[in-house]
């Protein structure tokens, strides 16, 4: 009987040789619709969104003044050296699952799971996030018309106390399930026809914004010194990823050897150059202290007399970040479709619909439980949800591509991480530093959800995972050290 700790054990690894072979019956298999531009849209839609429009006002306020622009270039080097190494595992392992597929191939069993079983609460908590806060800048846009939604009480008629329902964000969570669930060509060309809206008014703010620049506002240009800056990138680093979401759909990508890598890149060189022009212009326009930390872009047009591009902004935030709950719902069904194929969790997840080739059953848990969450639980509780798994997921990814290139320098790689080991070693220090951050109380709600998963694993997972019935080594001949 082989040990726990064996190769045939927690530590047992998926075979990359045969990692490109189909898995499973036609009905668990998914379609091969995207081009490089389409993988590109989800990822810069994913990126860009509520930092652009929301996070860079709060940090130029309080955090760094205009020094903002280098908090989004130092989280943005932070997080490109991540990005390379997902970037070689996408073109290596062309499968659904991303963060979870790498660590299950390369560290084993148990460092999958766990990293699966993370990114399914952080991506859904990232979904109902997003939805929140556009439900406030909808709700922002009605009273200004001077109409307003009713605010739904849950609770003992009559008192005026209970739980109050977010029915916008809730609503637009399962609008999000339903355009998944159309098949990934339709949802594909949604969000590549978002994304371009979006990125549109980006250039709209750009370009306008910059004749209204006044290059006093730039001093002192470190009001809170270096450190200043440095802070500013650990809060803006959480605007900065996306692309690990949209690795996930490697295996609907017509060529993900080639495309996936580029698309990776493409999207976080895209997002870095639109968010600094913008923090430029934003610093420029006005000073440091005057700038709305909640709707910053929006303010700083009104201030200079364009109160018609703040509303086409204000619009134009509520589109965009729609993009990213796209993004990162279909990052979340499709890391639970393929632990469900691998045998993690139950295999009834891992069903797709007939005709459209989508998870639809796992799409719609997820709109649901989504749309509860985003429907009952403040934006703050909510948001501490996405930040820890994320972080681990890069850390387990940085470190997998230097395990993976000492153990098997032979394999073909059709993007290679530059600078091995030091660009994945800057992305798991990086990771690391940026999870010091984090509160006590984030923390305590990671150990909550790592010893559920502790308990599912031990007692589903481990028994039926594909792997488990399988008497030769699965790592193509190499045993895992015990």
């Amino acid at each position: 009987m082989p040990s726990l700790w064996s190769g045939q054990g927690v530590l047992r690894r998926k075979p990359i040789e045969h990692i490109e072979e189909p898995e499973g019956p036609a009905s668990e298999q998914l379609t091969r619709t995207l081009g490089l531009w389409q993988l590109t849209a989800i990822g810069v839609g994913g990126i860009i969104g509520a930092g652009i429009f929301t996070l860079a006002g709060t940090v130029a306020n309080s955090v760094a003044g205009p020094a903002v622009l280098l908090s989004f270039l130092i989280a943005g080097v932070a997080s490109a050296a991540a990005a390379f190494s997902y970037a070689e595992f996408a073109g290596l392992i062309p499968k659904a699952g991303s963060a979870y597929t790498y660590g299950y191939a390369v560290l084993g069993e148990l460092a999958g799971w766990f990293i699966g079983w993370d990114l399914l609460l952080e991506y859904t908590a990232i979904v109902a996030v997003v939805a929140i806060g556009i439900s406030g800048y909808f709700n922002f846009l009605l009273e200004e018309t001077g109409a307003a939604l009713p605010t739904w009480m849950l609770g003992a008629p009559g008192t005026g106390e209970g739980h109050r329902f977010d029915l916008i964000a809730a609503v637009l969570c399962l609008f999000t399930a339903y355009l998944l669930n159309l098949g990934m060509k339709s949802a594909a060309r949604f969000e590549t026809a978002v994304v371009a809206l979006k990125v549109l008014v980006v250039l709209l703010v750009i370009v306008v914004g910059f004749f209204h620049i006044n290059t006093d506002n730039y001093t002192p240009f470190f009001p809170f010194g270096v450190g200043g800056a440095f802070t500013g990138a650990a809060t803006v680093f959480f605007a900065v990823f996306g692309y690990d979401a949209m690795s996930t759909a490697a295996e609907e990508s017509k060529d993900a050897q080639r495309h996936m890598p580029r698309a990776i890149i493409y999207s976080l060189a895209i997002a870095m150059v639109l968010y600094v022009l913008a923090c430029l212009v934003l610093t420029g326009m006005q000073s440091y202290t005057e700038i709305d930390p909640e709707s910053g872009f929006s303010t700083a047009f009104k201030a200079v007399g364009l109160p018609v591009v703040a509303d086409v902004i204000a619009v134009g935030a509520i589109i965009g970040i729609l993009t990213v709950m796209f993004t990162f719902m279909l990052g979340v069904t499709r890391v639970w479709f393929s632990m469900s194929r691998d045998g993690l969790l139950p295999h009834w997840f891992a069903k797709t619909h007939p005709t459209r080739h989508v998870p639809t059953r796992v799409t719609w848990i997820v709109g649901v439980a989504s749309a509860v969450i985003a429907g009952f639980v403040p934006i703050g509780e909510a948001a501490e949800l996405t930040n820890i798994g994320i972080l681990l997921a890069f850390a387990v990814v940085c470190t997998a591509v230097i395990v993976l290139h000492y153990r098997r320098p032979d394999l073909h790689r059709s993007f290679r991480t530059p600078l091995m080991p030091i660009t994945p070693a800057v992305g798991v220090i990086a990771s690391i530093w940026l999870i010091t951050y984090l509160r006590v109380e984030t923390w305590l709600r990671f150990l909550v959800w790592f010893l559920i998963g502790l308990i599912i694993y031990f007692g589903y997972s481990y028994r039926h995972s594909k792997l488990a019935g399988r008497a030769t080594d699965t790592t193509g001949g190499e045993r895992p050290p015990a």
